[in-house]
């Protein structure tokens, strides 16, 4: 499922196919609406009904590109929808628009670099796409400003559990929902499946609006910096070393209450368990914690390495450390 939802195109305001899939596993378990944006929020009734309102928010969108203009030569010009550094782009092969016409992110030859250019990565707005069309009008042909383009990348298993792939952030975060609705609940809990949280976090404050639950549960992918020559807090968190309990980022001061508790569960369950070593980054828990009449947030993330690129890498025994925590933690977030 996974490896499926990652192969899928679906940056912000672009998440039809991943929406649709999503729905295709739902729809025979749980009862389920699309809202203005794009979101999908789902009801999936427990044997019990719980005092708190509870939801679990994951967002389907992922980083990406849109068409911005043609130059006379044919090549696309192009912004980038979320976070990306440019510097993962150089080379890329990207799909664009909905018949996947395939290009390459270019820029000069090494050789024809002036000296002070070699050292330095030029900006996205620098950066080309060439889709090997011969001049605008031929471009035209296959290519509009305001199509989306995307990284073109496999899903490859390597080394000793590893994962490599485009869109773990946050399809790892999607596939844990979509298994908690095919199971057997105690108690009834909304699935938030939010679209463009990677343009500002906009579909997770419609569906928290909506839905107005009193503690939030955000699955996420977040960054892990563990590389050849950093050390100690520079490493943020750490591939294998399990989920990233969050204490705060730079959108969200996370519920004490509910960090704790989620520390202590990994603890008396034997899940291995971090938190990240740096206030930084963020995710739904921001808009969430916010709208309405607010409410209690607790971020469970997965570390990845090259976050946001075409190369994202996790480690399966983490996913599945997710998982479990997770189990355990809806044993008692209800009371």
């Amino acid at each position: 499922m996974l490896k499926e939802m990652c192969l899928l195109n679906g940056t912000s305001g672009d998440e039809d196919a991943v929406r649709e899939y999503i729905i295709n596993e739902i729809k025979d378990y749980c009862e389920y609406r699309v809202d203005s944006l794009g979101s999908v929020i789902a009801f999936k009734k427990g044997r019990k009904k719980p005092e708190k309102i509870v939801s679990i928010n994951a967002h389907m969108d992922e980083v990406g590109f849109i068409i911005t203009g043609i130059t006379d030569e044919g090549y696309l010009r192009f912004s980038a929808v979320g976070g990306i550094d440019s510097r993962v782009c150089h080379d890329r092969v990207v799909s664009i628009g909905k018949n996947k016409i395939k290009g390459v992110i270019g820029d000069k030859a090494y050789h024809l670099l002036e000296e002070d250019e070699r050292d330095k990565c030029p900006p996205l707005d620098k950066l080309l796409i060439d889709i090997g069309a011969e001049s605008r009008k031929q471009a035209e042909e296959y290519v509009s400003p305001g199509d989306f383009a995307y990284f073109e990348s496999d899903y490859t298993e390597l080394g000793n559990g590893f994962i490599k792939a485009k869109a773990l952030d946050d399809r790892i975060g999607c596939m844990l929902m979509l298994e908690l609705i095919k199971s057997e609940l105690e108690y009834d809990t909304y699935f938030c499946f939010n679209v463009q949280e990677e343009v500002g976090l906009r579909g997770s404050r419609c569906t928290s609006y909506s839905v107005q639950s009193d503690i939030s549960v955000i699955l996420e992918a977040t960054t892990a910096a563990d590389l050849d020559g950093v050390s100690g807090a520079e490493r943020v968190c750490v591939l294998g070393d399990g989920p990233v309990v969050s204490f705060m980022d730079k959108r969200t001061v996370y519920d004490r209450a509910l960090y704790k508790s989620a520390m202590n569960i990994a603890k008396e369950n034997a899940i291995p368990v971090q938190t990240k070593t740096a206030v930084a980054g963020g995710n739904d828990a921001g808009a969430i914690q916010t709208s309405g009449k607010g409410s209690r947030v607790m971020a469970i993330s997965v570390p990845s390495r090259y976050i946001h690129s075409a190369s994202s890498v996790v480690k399966v025994s983490d996913i599945e450390n997710t998982r479990k925590l997770l189990k355990e933690i809806l044993k008692v977030i209800y009371d």
